[in-house]
């Protein structure tokens, strides 16, 4: 075990992706970021100063307190208080985690499922093929905000906005999830119908093994590299789709802070001068996003067999 261990950890040491990784400045400040963001995120009940979650904790005369350095502030909230009297660190540590909860989550189901169709359609061909990629044409045709908010405004209007609350972050990474799987379905289909000419799938016919272990155990890891790149960039999409529909109302609410609705908890309150409950919390989902998606442009270089120099 020990060796075999080692001997994975040795060919990972000596692959072009740790080469490239250790050449890339940018990419390792980026994956120090994301590691620690992440990292906060799962640790926030031990990090936050209070519990965002706990009215007992709340005290509404501690509303709108500026971050540490500005006039009326208070040493106990570091980052000021909200309009609620929150810790805005605890609310942003809390809120990182349910956002990147959603990002993870309706990723992975986009993943599922388009990895699924698009192994049925790329390897079965005909009228499954055909089936498959007009009904992603038509998911296509819809942007993803306009589904989650058609969706979102029936739920509500049908069973109210507390059944809404309790069951938000399953609704959210369920619409993200089911919105965006075309987009790998299509990449997977691309790499099966290659694979699939590929001599090691008809050795595998002329053995007897069946249609499922074929494209499961045989094509199935030789279309990953395109679907990791993928699956990179939309865990970023998904944590902006879930902050543009927290601000319109459609996503998380503010008793379940999410970085999109902290934002827009703190918006009718930027006139007023409490900037920061918004500025704060858009700041940290920029940052977010953006390591994402550095990350992600180098994963996408990294795979790219062109770039390959052995």
């Amino acid at each position: 075990m020990t060796t075999a261990t080692l001997s994975r950890w040795d060919r990972f040491r000596e692959s072009f992706l740790w080469y490239s990784f250790k050449r890339d400045k940018v990419a390792i400040a980026s994956f120090i970021v994301l590691l620690s963001m992440v990292l906060a995120a799962i640790f926030a009940p031990l990090l936050a100063p209070a519990d965002p979650y706990d009215l007992a904790q709340i005290n509404i005369m501690n509303s709108e307190l500026p971050p540490v350095g500005l006039d009326g502030s208070d040493p106990a909230f570091p980052l000021g208080t909200d309009a609620q009297g929150r810790d805005l660190l605890s609310t942003i540590l809390y809120g990182t985690r349910v956002s990147l909860l959603i990002g993870f989550g309706a990723v992975v189901l986009q993943a599922a499922l388009g990895i699924l169709f698009g192994l049925l359609a790329g390897y079965l061909g005909g009228r499954v093929d055909s089936i498959l990629m007009r009904i992603a044409d038509v998911q296509l045709s819809f942007s993803t905000l306009m589904v989650a908010i058609i969706v979102g405004a029936v739920f509500k209007a049908s069973f109210g906005n507390l059944m809404f609350g309790e069951v938000a972050i399953y609704m959210l990474i369920f619409i993200i999830g089911v919105a965006e799987w075309p987009q790998i379905a299509r990449t997977v289909r691309a790499s099966v119908l290659a694979e699939k000419k590929k001599e090691y799938v008809d050795a595998a016919k002329v053995m007897g093994f069946r249609t499922r272990r074929i494209m499961f155990r045989h094509i199935l890891p030789n279309t990953l590299s395109p679907i990791f790149v993928i699956a990179t960039v939309q865990i970023a999409n998904a944590i902006i789709s879930e902050a543009a529909l927290s601000f319109l109302g459609l996503g998380m609410p503010e008793t379940q802070p999410s970085l999109g609705s902290l934002i827009k908890s703190g918006f009718d309150y930027i006139q007023s001068g409490s900037w920061w409950i918004t500025l704060i919390p858009g700041l940290v989902l920029v940052v977010l996003v953006l390591v994402i998606n550095l990350l992600g442009d180098w994963l996408r270089d990294v795979m790219n067999p062109r770039l390959y120099k052995g």
